[in-house]
């Protein structure tokens, strides 16, 4: 089993920038992908960004050049850095562990951006 724990969402005007964090515990295998998720209501679960434990990165088109992802594979954690944030960012975000098929979610945290 493995366990993920989010924090760093809240509240953000337009064009402010947020940082989430995600840390993982449990029976984690080395060569894992982590990955950013998020679900809009009303909208289904899309992939923000993905980075595997080489460092290798993939962006949805949507948040590229806006957000950069990040992780420390000694620590076992991740980051989602986010900046010129949009209304339509808002959305309930998922970190991901990914190795082989075997995947994992966190409890996911809220961003919301709003003047």
């Amino acid at each position: 089993q493995v366990q993920l724990a989010e924090s760093g969402g809240g509240l953000v005007q337009p064009g402010g920038s947020l940082r989430l964090s995600c840390a993982a515990s449990g029976s984690i295998r080395r060569n894992y992908a982590m990955g950013w998720y998020r679900q809009a209501p009303g909208k289904q679960r899309e992939l923000v960004a993905r980075i595997t434990s080489g460092g290798s990165t993939m962006y949805a088109d949507a948040v590229k050049g806006r957000f950069t992802i990040s992780r420390d594979n000694a620590k076992n954690t991740g980051s989602l850095q986010m900046s010129s944030l949009k209304p339509e960012d808002t959305a309930v975000y998922y970190c991901n562990y990914n190795y082989l098929g075997m995947v994992y979610w966190g409890q996911g945290t809220q961003v919301t951006v709003s003047s």
